[in-house]
């Protein structure tokens, strides 16, 4: 398959498509990068649809391969992580026996074109009948010609669902060559879900809360007090706008972190021509009620708000997490 091809297309639908389409593409992206080895963006990846969707996770094992391609992963891994609580077990013993049977059933040329229904059921039986060839190169546990034969959307599921090569893959086999690419992937659609569904952050204690959730953890300072607030806007000569003001009665500051600046508190503001330095280093400024961001290799970008720059941090957060 063509990496840079698939996952501009998934991207895409992602961004525009329908629901059942978008937990689709999230599905086969989530099943595609753990079949790599790339099993933490993976995690991340259907992490962040359930936090930016609210859907039930058993949308992305919709069907019986689906679901027990994800048994057999979390088998071979030794633990089910934190997102897959809401798929229920199965017998992995009759699964493998349900999947094995299916690998070696022989197909018609007419499946797939009849719709399902009494005609089919009689074309099946009387059309020539021959074995899959990419079915049973999984069958065979042949992994190399399996990957040749797949196609440009190779079938993940089936590969995934099937038990005796499944270790192999958690052990990072990768037959479709795709571990490099895993991290582009896994940020593309992460930017793109967080894109058509925004955080809604809330009050500012939430928000805050959010902010340190995805960091990782610490604690915020204690919050300012509004005579600590009245003399910092004395001392710089101008009337912080309201939601700075709402900041710092939820925190006095806020330490850095990997994509952030350290916020500055009401003792450590300070003007410089006009302009508040609200940060250090001095990237987030403050001007006529604006507030700048600047960037030395990306340029600047102008927030309406100090609430908005905060929105666009845990946006940030979230997508590199």
């Amino acid at each position: 398959m063509e990496p840079g091809e698939y996952h501009e297309a998934a991207v895409r639908d992602v961004l525009t498509a329908a629901s059942s389409t978008v937990d689709e593409q999230i599905g086969y992206a989530a099943l595609l990068l753990a079949v790599s080895g790339a099993l933490g963006e993976s995690d991340r990846l259907v992490t962040q649809w359930l936090a930016r969707t609210e859907r039930p996770v058993t949308a992305l094992a919709d069907g019986p391969v689906r679901a027990r391609a994800w048994a057999m992963l979390f088998d071979a891994r030794g633990r089910r992580p934190d997102w897959a609580a809401g798929l229920p077990p199965l017998d992995l013993g009759a699964e493998e026996r349900a999947h094995t049977a299916m690998l070696r059933r022989p197909v018609s040329d007419l499946d797939g074109v009849l719709p399902p229904g009494p005609v089919a059921e009689v074309a099946r039986h009387v059309a020539p009948a021959h074995p899959d060839r990419v079915r049973t190169a999984l069958a065979d546990g042949d992994l190399a010609r399996w990957a040749a034969l797949a196609g440009p959307r190779p079938d993940v599921a089936t590969l995934a669902a099937t038990r005796a090569l499944v270790p192999a893959l958690v052990a990072g086999a990768d037959p479709l060559g795709l571990r490099d690419w895993a991290p582009t992937c896994a940020g593309a659609l992460v930017a793109a879900l967080h894109e058509r569904y925004p955080p809604e952050p809330g009050t500012w204690p939430e928000l805050i809360a959010e902010i340190l959730r995805l960091r990782g953890g610490g604690t915020a300072p204690p919050p300012a007090s509004e005579a600590a607030i009245r003399a910092a806007e004395f001392r710089l000569g101008v009337e912080l706008p309201e939601d700075h003001r709402d900041f710092l009665r939820t925190c006095d500051g806020l330490p850095a972190d990997v994509v952030f600046p350290r916020l500055l508190g009401t003792a450590e503001l300070r003007a410089e021509d006009g302009v508040v330095v609200l940060a250090e280093p001095a990237v987030l400024l403050l001007s006529a009620s604006l507030v700048v961001e600047v960037d030395p290799v990306l340029g600047s970008t102008v927030h309406r708000s100090f609430r908005d720059a905060l929105v666009r941090h845990a946006a940030l957060l979230a997508q590199s997490g």
